[in-house]
């Protein structure tokens, strides 16, 4: 008989917050501009020393508690960019996490590289992954913008987002990360 994998148990405590990375699933896009929130949220489950685990919501999730007893649930998922709504609303419905308790961390356009930004509600701007979760779950979530900047000349947006980040850029992008999940978790330590 094979064994199941345990779920993980379902927060307990009301002030529980989520925090998805937006980003396409596999190699291939591992790197890629587009996936800088996935990047951000493994930079904290790193900090933390934290492992994901695979959830029935089709995402890889997993689960720090504060010092303060609050929980916090790290998500990405294992759909493309323009299906994540899915699996946060799911997330969000299974542990009981309120709308305004969300913080989605994704890729911006509209800043400049290394322009890192909270928001809370507002609009989508155009990003496929913030319409989605934007349908299924409502506008008024948290949002830490992470700038990638625009296109140079007239390459196409698609083409941009889904390309790796320049050498120049790689050599900043780990610092990055780390000002982002800063900015993730002080949204957390300013709502307590």
């Amino acid at each position: 008989m094979k064994p199941q994998r345990q779920p993980l148990k379902q927060a307990k405590n009301k002030d529980s917050w989520l925090i998805v990375g937006l980003g396409n699933p596999g190699s291939e896009y591992q790197s890629n501009r587009h996936n800088v929130g996935q990047m951000t949220v493994d930079a904290i489950a790193k900090r933390h020393s934290l492992t994901f685990k695979s959830h029935k919501s089709r995402a890889l999730v997993a689960q720090l508690t504060l010092p303060n007893g609050d929980s916090v649930l790290l998500a990405k998922s294992m759909g493309f960019m323009n299906v994540s709504g899915e699996p946060v609303a799911l997330l969000a419905k299974f542990y009981s996490i309120e709308t305004e308790r969300i913080i989605v961390i994704h890729d911006e356009l509209d800043l400049d590289f290394g322009d890192i930004r909270k928001k809370f509600d507002g609009g989508h701007a155009g990003h496929n992954g913030l319409r989605d979760v934007s349908a299924k779950c409502g506008t008024n979530y948290h949002r830490v913008r992470i700038g990638i900047g625009r296109p140079p000349g007239q390459m196409p947006v698609a083409s941009f987002v889904l390309q790796n980040f320049s050498t120049v850029e790689k050599k900043e992008v780990p610092v990055l990360l780390e000002i982002a999940a800063d900015k993730a978790l002080e949204i957390i330590q300013e709502d307590i």
